[in-house]
């Protein structure tokens, strides 16, 4: 446990900078994508040598893991149609319209299966670490409520306070989902699911 703890302490504040620095770049600098999918090789990598990460099952210890996958498609589905309306409104004001419109832009400057690539490819690897190595560091000590506080934390690191509120709805549904199934699968899934809707949906409202 000291080991993992350790490991989710340095991995945390690397993953924190380099998101930080991301999404500092200009849209249209090609450049981004490689420190994107740098950034979930971190978290990824940070979330294996933590420990072991379970995939967990539905409902758990006897359900299959392919229960497990298909709540979370499910759940970020929905995830994504709440957001989607969410964005709706969003955009009617102007100071929360321009800074998802911020974060819009880079999908602009890339085609979409690069777009679609970095963001599965990132939700996927947060999902390893957050909801695995950072959920089992913190056995016993409230782990759905402060690895979700944790992931926000790190989140606000990009400097937008949009994606905060967005990795707070999706941080704490992600972390009830490995509560309830015992794994990383559904929130990987539930992630995958709802970036998806993300990047089809959301650019066309702004």
């Amino acid at each position: 446990m000291i080991r993992r703890r350790v490991v989710v302490v340095v991995v945390l504040i690397a993953g924190s900078v380099m998101l930080g620095m991301s999404l500092s770049i200009e849209p249209g600098d090609s450049s981004f994508y490689p420190m994107t999918f740098a950034l979930a090789a971190v978290w990824a990598a940070g979330a294996l040598l933590s420990g072991p990460l379970p995939l967990g099952s539905f409902p758990p210890p006897r359900g299959g893991p392919v229960r497990a996958v298909w709540i979370g498609v499910v759940v970020g589905a929905l995830l994504g149609v709440i957001f989607v309306v969410g964005g709706l409104v969003a955009r009617e004001i102007p100071p929360v319209r321009d800074f998802i419109a911020e974060v819009l832009d880079h999908a602009d400057t890339g085609g979409l299966f690069l777009v679609l690539s970095t963001a599965i490819v990132n939700g996927v690897a947060e999902e390893m670490f957050f909801r695995g190595a950072v959920y089992s560091a913190l056995r016993g000590h409230a782990p759905v409520i402060f690895s979700t506080i944790i992931y926000v934390i790190a989140t606000l690191a990009s400097g937008n306070p949009m994606l905060g509120f967005a990795a707070i709805l999706l941080g704490l549904v992600c972390a009830l989902e490995r509560r309830a199934t015992a794994g990383v699968l559904a929130p990987a899934f539930t992630h995958v699911a709802w970036t998806i809707v993300m990047v089809l949906v959301l650019p066309q409202l702004f």
